[in-house]
């Protein structure tokens, strides 16, 4: 099972997100949901890489583990919240399609 955590500011704008865990959709290397997931989360924390007003870390420390942590300045809002709601989306269309092998959670916190 994939696990996605994912936290929002006070404004609504990625925070954080957190996945662990594998699907288990099919063999090792065949696993649709888990492609999914790794695409969405690779593609979303290169997009926002080294885009001017975003601060991004993202670590994938081991297979079935991955985390990417933004912040932003006034400059890069309007970008992290579209890729935050891409980001999302994707992952929340994923668990719909598949809850058996993959759910997500969004919850709020505060910006420090």
């Amino acid at each position: 099972m994939i696990l996605i955590d994912a936290a929002l500011d006070e404004g609504g704008l990625l925070r954080s997100c957190r996945i662990e865990g594998h699907a288990g959709s099919g063999p090792r290397g065949d696993d649709i949901v888990c492609a999914a997931v790794s695409v969405l989360a690779r593609t979303a924390l290169a997009t926002l890489s080294g885009r001017e007003g975003i601060q991004v870390r993202g670590e994938a420390p081991e297979r079935g583990r991955f985390a990417l942590e933004a912040a932003y300045t006034e400059r890069g809002r309007d970008f992290l919240s579209a890729v935050g709601a891409f980001l999302l989306e994707g992952l929340g269309s994923v668990a719909r399609d598949y809850p058996e092998y993959c759910t997500i959670t969004i919850h709020s916190e505060r910006r420090n």
